[in-house]
């Protein structure tokens, strides 16, 4: 499988790829860039670990580089800084993502191509691809609350003093200021976390507000998120890549689903070959479907000063 980064040669694309270096899944990685110079020295380094991980060929170039993808990453865009909000960034980087996709045109990619947008706002740049009529619908998707709930389970973990792999927690909805935990099956070891003696509400909000204000706390402390994003870049290409049925929160157009449709954001999602191959509805408490009618909300809103632009 042929994997192309469109940014790869800033600190998310470069990341992502050294994440799926070292999965070892996919054979061909591409690194594109405005920067050549930077993706050629980026595809020089992890060829020269090549020997040490897997067979996998590392090239770069500009679009002609993507020909043939089976999946595209979109990492390229403008840093949010650790004041801004996501959605604040879309007056800054519609513009350049408008170029990607017009640039995306031109390049020859397979018919069961799929595209993973990461560059943010993600849900909306994510709906801007679907609408760009590119690939159908269902072979769009976003990174959405994958990154989100890595942390949140990370946070929980860290709390209880537990392992983050035991912890089953998940974040829907907007990857941004309107994202919706699901305490309600939320478990740990597959108990449930209502049952935790050491758990109540209050300790749940604190971890959750942590959990939103996270991304920003890298930004502010070491200049830009990158290690935690490549890793769940890899979750699910490679996803798309083994086509084994792993069910995780990426963002695609919602059909209908809780009552969701006509934006594209996070619910639980089959994710396969054929892109989100089926949403599943999730178990939530009438305040959580609430609040995820409110996100799609927030997110329409947007999406609708975006079109009027």
């Amino acid at each position: 499988m042929k994997v192309s980064i469109i940014g790869g040669g800033g600190r998310v694309g470069a990341d992502a790829a050294f994440a799926l270096q070292l999965g070892g899944i996919v054979n061909e990685i591409a690194l594109v860039d405005v920067n050549l110079e930077m993706a050629a020295g980026e595809a020089l380094d992890l060829r020269h670990g090549a020997a040490l991980t897997a067979n996998q060929t590392f090239t770069s170039g500009s679009y002609e580089a993507c020909e043939g993808s089976d999946c595209v990453v979109i990492t390229a865009g403008l840093r949010r800084k650790p004041d801004e909000s996501r959605l604040d960034l879309i007056n800054r980087n519609v513009g350049l993502f408008t170029g990607i996709l017009e640039s995306l045109k031109d390049v020859k990619l397979p018919e069961t191509a799929t595209i993973l947008v990461v560059s943010n706002p993600v849900d909306i740049l994510t709906h801007l691809t679907v609408e760009a009529g590119l690939l159908p619908a269902s072979q769009v998707l976003g990174l959405g609350t994958v990154l989100d709930t890595a942390r949140f389970r990370s946070l929980l973990a860290d709390h209880f003093k537990v392992a983050a792999t035991d912890v089953k927690a998940t974040i829907l909805g907007e990857h941004g200021d309107s994202m919706v935990p699901i305490w309600s099956s939320a478990t740990i070891g597959g108990v449930n976390m209502n049952s935790i003696p050491a758990f109540n509400d209050e300790l749940g909000e604190e971890i959750f507000q942590f959990t939103k204000k996270s991304g920003a706390e890298v930004i502010r402390q070491k200049g830009g998120a990158g290690r935690a994003v490549g890793i769940s870049i890899k979750e699910v290409v490679e996803g798309i890549a083994l086509d084994d049925g792993r069910l995780l929160p990426v963002s695609s157009a919602q059909n209908g689903v809780l009552g969701i449709s006509d934006i594209s954001l996070s619910l639980p999602t089959v994710v396969g070959r054929a892109g989100a191959v089926e949403v599943w509805e999730p178990a939530v408490s009438d305040s959580e479907r609430e609040l995820l009618h409110k996100s799609a909300a927030s997110l329409k809103e947007t999406f609708a000063l975006v079109k009027g632009q």
